[in-house]
């Protein structure tokens, strides 16, 4: 019996040793993953503002966000344009640059963005399309060297804002940014939204950092958004 009992003493101090060691092990990487989480938030807060108190800029850069069965721009991509649009209508930008994905025939985000727009009393001329923005950093990094957009406001969702503003600053651009806040009506996206960006925060502070990648489509200067602000 004296036995067993120290046997059973020795398997406790073992188990114990060892959930010891994982909680430190959990705990730090924990840490270490927090660390390019805090960095976007911290990194973007001051240049983060509300539609009312945002800089006057030249150009608002509207993030894709998909599109429905039926071509049209899902809800969170509808609350994106309804935001540019309320920039444009205060003066506070004067062409809005829509950035996504056309990289198939039968899906065409930019189009259905600027036909949102145009629908909401946005003059079509006001509207430029990038029709190569396939993720955030393309997108921020496409303005600057393809478009030659040098100062802009980024729009997208209040949960992507400080990483868009951070990516956006990090290619060169001065970049403020207006989120559309999705919370009360989609809740369970929203929060997705969170834990999302808490993951990909890491690949951001890479790309911004130390990569700084070329965009996947590259391609010649286009001169939409120039012929835009002096038409």
């Amino acid at each position: 019996m004296r036995g067993l009992l120290k046997w059973v003493g020795g398997v406790l101090t073992w188990v114990r040793l060892r959930w010891r060691r994982v909680l430190v092990v959990g705990g730090l990487l924990v840490g270490v993953g927090f660390v390019p989480f805090a960095w976007v938030l911290v990194s973007s807060a001051p240049y983060r503002y509300e539609a009312s108190e945002v800089p006057e800029v030249p150009v608002a850069l509207v993030l894709g966000a998909g599109l429905t069965g039926e071509g049209e721009p899902t809800p969170f991509l509808a609350g994106r344009l309804d935001v540019a649009a309320d920039l444009y209508a205060r003066g506070k930008v004067s062409v809005l640059l829509v950035s996504g994905d056309n990289s198939r025939d039968d899906y065409d985000e930019p189009g259905a963005m600027r036909a949102y727009l145009v629908g909401r009393g946005v003059p079509r001329e006001a509207v430029v399309a990038d029709y190569a923005g396939v993720d955030t950093w393309d997108s921020c990094a496409r303005a600057r060297r393809i478009f030659g957009v040098e100062k802009l406001t980024v729009v997208t969702q209040e949960f992507h804002l400080p990483r868009a503003v951070a990516l956006c600053r990090a290619a060169g651009l001065e970049a403020f940014g207006v989120g559309h806040d999705t919370f009360g009506d989609y809740t369970r996206g929203t929060s997705y939204g969170w834990f999302r960006e808490s993951l990909a925060s890491g690949k951001a502070m890479w790309d911004a950092l130390v990569a700084q990648p070329d965009p996947q489509f590259l391609g010649p200067v286009e001169l939409g958004v120039t012929a835009a602000l002096t038409r």
